[in-house]
């Protein structure tokens, strides 16, 4: 590639990340409080939240993660991203109006806050909260993975700067990182969202037809030059096959209502009724960014299928290099910068839930309230977070960001869709069916990944770890006593 093509690329980047250090000083300013700093005071408006819900669920993993997947299983991941405004119907309807009259009535500032309000136990406030320290580890390392993947491709295609590696490419991914979230807190990273969601909703329209255009016949020779490689990725089920497919389909479904980073912007919006008309903003804002996940992902695949690309050494590297050998240098640059405001946006969002356990949730727990100077201790937290899951990320079985982002999804779905999604809409949940719920889901998901357990037929771990944990909450729940609400949970139960 030409340096001049490059140089445009690295102009937007370098623009963004700049920008990146504007919002975090700019929201320092803004942020005062603890309710700030995870909350954003609990006074945004739709279109703020709509694109925040979307984007922080399009992320690295979608961005970087999703092309990877198409590129190497075909049409498998289509079950993820395809019906994924279904599952935003889900969250809307399940947990919209409850969540953020909760949160007006209890003042939450987390998650956990919430699930102990319902269950009227801080041991499930516990468990919640390691359920999401746990998931966001592994999750907000899929993000520093994305970051570093593609500002290294970004870096290494100019030619006055020397070869980087993986590594100094995720040192300086945490560094813009970590300044970003410390300083502005979840309030930076919404407003990100807002500029990075209206950015993304228009460049991927627009990479959908450079991708049709970049292949020798558009989309019927795409079709056409899969259906000669190999037939099975371009069905229905791609490579991955029937069972793993619908697997996938069941935790993108209802396991996006067990998504932290997403359903806790719920509690953000200034008006109780703003969630029904936040919904349309998240779903079709989704449903169109998904254009880019699938069009790259097949077109790279055709494209080196007719030698028009060599092999990719890595399928993550499907959308970086598509945009810097297939798409113009102007579009490219600036879905470039969309890309890692969607990694930087969903990655503040990860830091800042796992600060909130680390510094809120866990010590309410256990002593029965949190640290004090909870402000300063929950940037200190943001740091430690970071450099950690960095670490976690470096050193995972996983190669691939999306299998990574796959995990970490699995890992919120199965513990907390029951807990939340299930226990704030049945009165007869009780708290001992939560925290079993939740504990199992851990092991069970932790456990598969940690051994490196084979499930058949390529079904998801995340789904086996889901289906068990749904079934003890439902089983013991009506085995055991019918609990006592709070007269304002109860109410609020039955909006």
């Amino acid at each position: 590639m030409d340096d001049s093509r490059s140089l445009v690329v690295l102009a937007f980047v370098l623009a963004y990340l700049a920008m990146c250090v504007g919002v975090g000083i700019w929201a320092l300013r803004r942020t005062t409080s603890t309710r700030d700093f995870f909350m954003a005071g609990r006074d945004l408006g739709i279109l703020v939240v709509g694109l925040a819900v979307f984007s922080s669920t399009m992320s690295g993993f979608g961005f970087v993660g999703g092309p990877g997947l198409v590129y190497r299983m075909g049409l498998s991941s289509a079950w993820m991203t395809v019906i994924a405004p279904l599952g935003y119907c889900c969250v809307f309807y399940l947990l919209g109006t409850r969540l953020r009259m909760l949160a007006e009535l209890r003042d939450t500032i987390s998650l956990p806050d919430a699930v102990a309000a319902r269950y009227r136990s801080e041991r499930a406030r516990l468990l919640t909260a390691v359920a999401i320290l746990l998931g966001v580890v592994g999750y907000l390392g899929t993000q520093i993975l994305a970051m570093a993947t593609v500002l290294r491709d970004v870096l290494n295609n100019v030619s006055f700067i020397p070869e980087v590696s993986i590594l100094t490419c995720m040192i300086i991914a945490c560094a813009v990182l970590v300044f970003y979230c410390v300083t502005g807190g979840i309030l930076a990273s919404v407003y990100t969202d807002l500029v990075q969601g209206a950015i993304m909703i228009v460049a991927a329209v627009f990479v959908f037809f450079a991708a049709l255009s970049a292949v020798d016949g558009g989309l019927t020779g795409i079709v056409t030059t899969l259906v000669a490689d190999d037939p099975e990725s371009i069905s229905p089920f791609g490579t991955l096959g029937m069972m793993g497919s619908l697997s996938w389909f069941v935790v993108f479904v209802l396991g996006g209502a067990g998504q932290p980073h997403v359903i806790t912007k719920l509690m953000m919006n200034r008006r109780v009724e703003d969630a029904r008309r936040t919904l349309p903003v998240s779903a079709a804002g989704y449903a169109l960014c998904s254009l880019l996940w699938l069009s790259i992902g097949l077109a790279m695949r055709a494209l080196v299928i007719q030698g028009g690309h060599p092999e990719l050494a890595n399928p993550d590297e499907a959308a970086p290099q598509f945009l810097q050998f297939h798409a113009g240098p102007m579009l490219a640059g600036i879905v470039f910068a969309g890309l890692f405001a969607a990694i930087m946006s969903t990655a503040d969002s990860f830091l800042n839930l796992g600060a909130a356990a680390v510094v809120h949730d866990i010590p309410k727990a256990l002593y029965g309230r949190s640290l004090s100077n909870e402000l300063f201790w929950a940037r200190v937290a943001t740091v430690a977070l970071a450099v950690g899951s960095a670490i976690f990320v470096l050193y995972s079985r996983q190669d691939l960001v999306a299998l990574l982002g796959a995990f970490g999804w699995g890992t919120f779905a199965a513990a907390l869709v029951p807990t939340v999604v299930i226990g704030f809409n049945w009165k007869r949940a009780t708290a001992t069916a939560a925290n079993v719920a939740i504990a199992t889901s851990l092991l069970v998901n932790f456990g598969i990944e940690v051994f490196g357990l084979a499930v058949p037929y390529g079904i998801n771990g995340g789904f086996v770890a889901l289906l068990l944990s749904m079934t003890l909450f439902f089983g013991i729940s009506l085995a055991s006593p019918p609990p006592t609400l709070d007269p304002d949970i109860e109410a609020v139960m039955e909006l």
